[in-house]
């Protein structure tokens, strides 16, 4: 039997988008209604699901696997962007549940 966690609580919203925002980015608020790829260290709001014509569709909620930099462990994590694509660990970040670590992939609930 194979364990699937896609489609759980899938929150998705439309913002305002920046230039730099691309499908799969890490995203944060840069200004009212408007989001901007994530740099190090920034707490991340959502996961960029589709972008057009200046709008971007965020996943603020649900299941999604990313890159991570770093070792992260499974249960409740402090993570923040490492980068435009990844995650890391980080004391300042924000908590996620990490439902699979591996070595170069995460599988979190946002």
């Amino acid at each position: 039997m194979n364990i699937g966690f896609n489609g759980f609580c899938e929150n998705t919203v439309t913002f305002e988008a920046d230039s730099t925002v691309q499908k799969g980015a890490l995203l944060k608020l840069i200004d009212d209604n408007t989001v901007a790829v994530c740099t190090e260290g920034d707490k991340v709001v959502g996961v960029c699901v589709n972008v057009r014509d200046g709008y971007a569709a965020v996943k603020l909620y649900g299941y999604v696997e990313i890159p991570v930099e770093g070792s992260v462990n499974v249960g409740y994590q402090t993570l923040s962007a490492a980068s435009a694509n990844a995650f890391k660990g980080d004391a300042n970040g924000r908590e996620y549940l990490v439902v699979s670590a591996g070595t170069d992939t995460i599988g979190l609930i946002l």
